[in-house]
């Protein structure tokens, strides 16, 4: 037997029970976990449910050791540190095919969206990978602090990757929400681009934190109507090239609304209910409003790239999994640094 979060069902609190240590079948690899990151997405599938029933362990973000492989399993062995793709799609439609299953052309008729989000997570010593392909090797990598790459990582950087036309030397970029994905994208973009970075946030520690990750100026977003002033007052006639919204949230949403300029990109990521009102020119013309979902494996991939060549790390506060409960609710009240990775 195994400790592992669960949920139960929508409103419920997870809970930490023992279930079976799973046995992987023909195709299937056994994963033994090193960490599982602790997402705000976790909270909208306790608070809100997926549409499907659960039980199911817990965990999107997962990564370890393969620590057996089913029948008809080549390519792996043993002891291998990897990654966790987290959407799970068909395998087959055009987009699975381009390594794109977070575009599943059948998501709406497969029974899970992926481990910890229909299927068991990682949020538990060992978990179940229906397929070989969803695994990424980590290189030298240590698993632990990897874990969050596969989402915190992966999302911004495929929100990042699209807008890259965008972000010239001459262009700004705002980042609202320095959570998990917000502290992960300002160093992606530090990576990848050399347009100016404008982060915003409702909470000074973590503006601050930004300031650490390179962020050119930050900006206090309590208040909107100042927060407005303030960024247009940065940016000018010329506006916002790339907005990247990580609360989506109506404020948030309202915020990159107003500061865009014309020939700009506006991408909500957080799922925070906002919506997107529009009316002649209020999103300005030529704006792009994208809702990106996640990212493609070879964009995992190269995010362990930049991993390993030391340009990316997450900020990770890790947790003996039993304090999984406690973490969910420092998760609500904001109190976590970077991304919490809960330890088996």
């Amino acid at each position: 037997m195994m400790k592992a979060v669960r949920y139960i069902e929508t409103g419920r609190p997870p809970e930490i029970v023992d279930v079976p240590v799973p046995i992987p079948a023909p195709g299937q690899v056994l994963v033994r976990i090193a960490g599982a990151g602790v997402c705000h997405s976790d909270l909208h599938v306790l608070d809100h449910g997926i549409g499907i029933s659960g039980p199911f362990t817990l965990g999107h973000e997962n990564a370890g050791w393969i620590a057996g492989l089913g029948a008809g399993v080549t390519g792996w062995k043993e002891g291998d540190p990897v990654a966790v793709y987290g959407p799970w799609g068909c395998g087959q439609c055009r987009q699975c095919q381009t390594s794109a299953e977070n575009y599943c052309e059948h998501h709406a008729s497969i029974p899970t969206f992926g481990g910890g989000l229909g299927s068991d997570g990682g949020m538990a010593e060992y978990m179940i990978v229906p397929s070989p392909r969803l695994l990424v090797p980590l290189g030298r990598l240590d698993p632990v602090l990897a874990a969050p790459l596969s989402d915190a990582a992966l999302t911004p950087y495929h929100a990042i990757k699209a807008a890259l036309p965008l972000l010239t030397p001459d262009a700004t970029v705002l980042v609202l929400g320095i959570g998990g994905l917000g502290h992960m994208a300002l160093q992606i973009l530090r990576a990848l681009t050399p347009a100016r970075v404008i982060a915003g946030d409702i909470d000074t520690a973590k503006l601050a934190f930004a300031r650490e990750l390179g962020a050119g100026n930050v900006v206090d977003t309590g208040d909107e109507r100042r927060a407005t002033e303030e960024i247009m007052d940065l940016v000018g006639e010329r506006g916002v090239a790339v907005a990247l919204d990580f609360v989506g949230a109506q404020p948030t949403v309202d915020l990159c609304s107003r500061v865009v300029g014309r020939a700009s990109r506006l991408s909500v990521i957080g799922l925070a209910g906002g919506t997107l009102h529009y009316s002649a020119n209020k999103p300005p013309y030529g704006c792009e409003v994208s809702i990106p979902y996640w990212g493609s494996r070879v964009e995992l991939m190269e995010v362990i790239a930049l991993a390993e060549a030391g340009r990316i790390a997450a900020e990770v506060e890790s947790f003996p999994l039993e304090d999984a409960t406690d973490v969910y609710q420092r998760l609500r009240e904001g109190r976590i640094k970077g991304r919490a990775v809960l330890l088996p």
